[in-house]
């Protein structure tokens, strides 16, 4: 079993005060510090499932993908549909940063970079 993270958006120009009501669940591999791991990932990508939840939009679902070629060689995203990548969300050099609770990531959602706090990381 993967850590399940859960992921808030922290205030920014649309929402200035943040919202615990948008933001996203991972089933990320994480390695021991909290970092995403691409071996896990190779090993569990069928398994590295995302949940979208924005209030007053339906839901999305879509998995973490591990892309060569990006910053620093590789690109973390999350793919909705695997016939296009108009939807994808780009996160921000995530293979530098620590899912652990308090810490914050960011990610490109329709061509806007959002900050994203990680809420909780429930180990199972």
């Amino acid at each position: 079993m993967l850590p399940h993270v859960t992921l808030t958006l922290t205030r920014g120009p649309d929402f200035p005060d943040g919202s615990v009501d948008r933001g996203y669940e991972i089933d990320a591999p994480l390695d021991a510090g909290g970092g995403l791991d691409p071996a896990l990932w190779r090993e569990m990508r069928d398994h590295c499932r995302v949940r979208r939840f924005w209030l007053g939009e339906t839901n999305r679902d879509g998995r973490l993908v591990h892309r060569q070629g990006g910053f620093g060689g590789a690109t973390w995203l999350i793919d909705y549909d695997d016939r296009t990548t108009d939807d994808d969300e780009l996160g921000y050099r995530l293979d530098g940063h620590r899912f652990v609770e308090g810490e914050y990531v960011s990610i490109r959602d329709d061509d806007m970079m959002r900050t994203i706090r990680v809420s909780h990381v429930r180990l199972s």
